[in-house]
């Protein structure tokens, strides 16, 4: 990379990482690296974020995200994580129905029951 180069990409660093060559390649490489990490990172932490909001969903119904997951493979459902958590969040009667059809495919998941909500606690005097 020539000097040229570098201070575009330092441009917006704090002291002399922004004009003294040297420390601004330096830091520049550095911060290169961190954006290739953080790109495969934030994939990663998006996948869990989907699974979450899956397994929140479910669990309203009485399944978990393991037996839901297992249920739709079974019924060869091809839905990613990222549209049944959009699903969850924003069309709770569709996302009823996936639960139903990944309930009728796997037998573990019919013995859900879905648990009673809980009331606040009543003060008794």
């Amino acid at each position: 990379m020539n000097k040229k180069e570098v201070f575009k990409l330092a441009k917006g660093f704090r002291g002399r990482a922004k004009n003294c060559i040297r420390i601004a390649r330096e830091r520049v490489e550095k911060a290169l690296q961190y954006s290739y990490r953080d790109r495969r990172n934030k994939k990663r932490d998006m996948r869990s974020l989907w699974i979450q909001r899956i397994n929140a969903g479910t669990r309203q119904h009485g399944v978990n995200y393991g037996n839901f997951m297992h249920g739709l493979m079974k019924e060869n459902v091809q839905l990613n994580r990222k549209v049944l958590s959009e699903l969850s969040m924003h069309e709770p009667y569709s996302f009823k129905a996936l639960v139903d059809v990944s309930r009728s495919a796997f037998p573990g998941n019919k013995k859900a029951i879905v648990p009673p909500k809980k009331e606040g606690l009543a003060i008794v005097l």
